[in-house]
């Protein structure tokens, strides 16, 4: 899963500046998301972006369902696309699932993350993926 995690993602770096900024979108969506406001940013910034593999444009045959059961596989793939492109230091933007993401993975690796900016964060969507989607996980005993 080294390099082609990148090409199934369809990581993209747009722009040349010193500083790197993640733009990360929610389910339901891809990163055309931020088509609109990406060529404000890449005039003076690194702009990393990359499709959740539960986005439509990304191969659904790289989609393990097992693996995707939490958050964490997300945080791995976020983490390993950062060390393959050898960012040191980002500033994230993520929308909806990807504030998650993003959260998770700054605790992993506070180094890493200059500023996060949560764009309609949602916090219980993390107990939602972590209770494997089952009702009773999300709706019994606070589980």
């Amino acid at each position: 899963m080294r390099n082609t995690l990148l090409e199934a993602l369809n990581v993209r770096v747009v722009g040349t500046g010193d500083k790197t900024l993640v733009l990360a979108h929610g389910f339901g969506t891809d990163q055309s998301a931020w088509q609109r406001i990406l060529p404000y940013f890449s005039q003076h910034n690194r702009v990393v972006l990359y499709d959740l593999v539960c986005a439509g444009s990304v191969n659904p045959d790289y989609f393990d369902f097992r693996r995707y059961t939490t958050l964490d596989a997300y945080v791995d793939d976020l983490l390993h696309i950062l060390d393959a492109l050898r960012v040191d230091k980002c500033a994230y933007v993520g929308h909806s699932v990807s504030a998650m993401i993003g959260i998770l993975a700054s605790i992993r690796r506070p180094d890493l993350f200059t500023k996060l900016v949560l764009i309609g964060a949602s916090p219980r969507l993390s107990r939602w993926i972590r209770a494997g989607r089952d009702r009773e996980g999300i709706l019994g005993n606070g589980g």
